[in-house]
């Protein structure tokens, strides 16, 4: 997922990409006064999601790896401006760090009471269908999982609000929602359908990728069923404030390092079905930028930015 609410006073120190990697950079040297407090690391998004779970497992590890607590706190809301700007505006010590949401890419995932069990049934009820008479859900508006679904729906040459979104605090309430019958679709990552499908009650009917899944071999992209021609890739990195010390930045990215090749990590995503892959921060801002551009004609066409003319 790209970073779609960039605070004006932030810096990246490292980064991951697979919808769930870790990374800040690969630093040579350890700080060896930081930590020497507990340190806070917030998730923009609510807990039970893929990043809350991801944010919760890589604080857990950099405690065993730094000696000090890493407290997870969820401040949600604001689709996901409330976290970023808590991030960003932290006093810039190296005491507050942030997972931001946002490289897996979405599925197509409907209940399994659907009338709709693969994506080619689907696709033609969503095009021949009124506009609004399919609810959609899978984060907060003008969040990454929204912009999945519109640049679906762009591809089939349908409005970007053919589909009514239902804003969400996150990917549980989402999965939620869609087996109470509330939705119709939602649009997150495998990992994060992974209970409702392991119990039966979901079904990942297409995934928005340019290549299937290794974790999820069964589950066929949009580009090859040909229901559409669209891939999109999500996510996530471990961020703090802007000028913050270069010993804790160091620290934390020598970690992240490490956590990446963890046999524990490496357990806990191929568990709920998180790819991982590590860049250092240089890789992940080149790969930063390149997302937003890639997202732009995206939230301009779903009304949440107005391009340059």
């Amino acid at each position: 997922m790209t970073n779609l609410y960039k605070p004006s006073r932030r810096g990246f120190l490292a980064a991951a990409a697979s919808a769930s990697a870790v990374g800040l950079a690969g630093a040579p040297a350890w700080a060896q006064d930081f930590p020497s407090r507990p340190v806070t690391m917030i998730v923009p998004w609510g807990a039970g999601g893929g990043t809350d779970a991801t944010g919760r497992m890589i604080s857990a590890l950099l405690e065993k790896r730094l000696g000090q607590p890493f407290n997870v706190v969820n401040r949600t809301g604001g689709a996901g401006v409330i976290g970023h700007s808590a991030i960003a505006t932290a006093p810039n010590d190296g005491y507050t760090l942030g997972v931001l949401m946002n490289a897996d890419s979405p599925a197509i995932t409907v209940s399994s009471k659907s009338d709709y069990q693969d994506i080619e049934s689907l696709t033609e009820a969503v095009v021949n269908s009124e506009p609004g008479t399919f609810k959609a859900s899978g984060t907060s508006q003008g969040g990454i999982w929204h912009l999945a679904l519109v640049g679906w729906l762009q591809s089939l040459g349908l409005e970007s609000n053919h589909v009514t979104w239902v804003p969400s605090e996150g990917s549980a309430p989402a999965m939620q929602d869609l087996i109470a019958g509330g939705v119709d679709i939602v649009t997150v990552s495998l990992g994060e359908t992974k209970a409702m499908v392991d119990a039966g009650r979901a079904v990942n009917v297409a995934l928005m990728g340019s290549e299937r899944a290794s974790s999820h071999p069964d589950v066929p992209t949009l580009i090859e069923t040909g229901a559409a021609d669209f891939a999109l890739a999500t996510w996530r990195g471990i961020c703090g404030p802007k000028d913050m010390p270069q010993d804790a930045a160091d620290a934390v990215s020598a970690a992240l390092a490490e956590i990446a090749t963890d046999p524990e990590f490496v357990d806990f995503m191929n568990g709920r079905g998180f790819n991982i892959s590590y860049l250092d921060p240089a890789a992940h801002a080149r790969m930063m930028a390149d997302a937003d551009a890639q997202m732009g004609d995206t939230m301009a066409a779903a009304g949440l930015i107005q391009k340059p003319s």
